[in-house]
């Protein structure tokens, strides 16, 4: 159970810096836009880089607890809750159209890790997040 609560906090923070990292590109591209003023542009390029790199960090720190989720074997249902979600989040592209919008492939993976999901009563953000199923 460790493991899911380490990816857990990992991804939450992973997003929150890519959320701060796009909301930063358009802000930026507004800046450029408008051409107010040299300086911004430099400005906004260290600040896109600067969260470019924690991005990076992240993912590395991130890298050995996702591998070790997949290694790792599931002998309980929260331990199966816990390599659904890792699923999930690796397959995230799976829940950006609403369900009947996606392929017959893509909608029994999608089911099935909501199904783990539900049964070991493991969140899926995922769902909350993309589509209102």
């Amino acid at each position: 159970m460790e493991l899911g609560a380490q990816f857990e906090t990992l991804a939450a923070e992973l997003s929150a810096a890519q959320h701060a990292a796009s909301e930063s590109i358009s802000y930026s591209d507004q800046w450029s836009c408008a051409k107010i003023h040299m300086r911004a542009g430099v400005d906004a390029r260290a600040e896109r880089d600067a969260g470019t790199r924690q991005i990076e960090a992240i993912l590395a720190r991130l890298d050995p607890i996702e591998r070790a989720i997949m290694q790792t074997q599931a002998c309980t249902i929260s331990g199966l809750g816990v390599k659904a979600r890792h699923a999930a989040y690796v397959m995230s592209q799976y829940w950006e159209a609403p369900i009947d919008q996606i392929d017959w492939e893509t909608r029994a993976v999608r089911l099935l890790i909501e199904a783990v999901c539900d049964v070991a009563r493991t969140p899926l953000p995922l769902r909350n997040e993309r589509s209102n199923d």
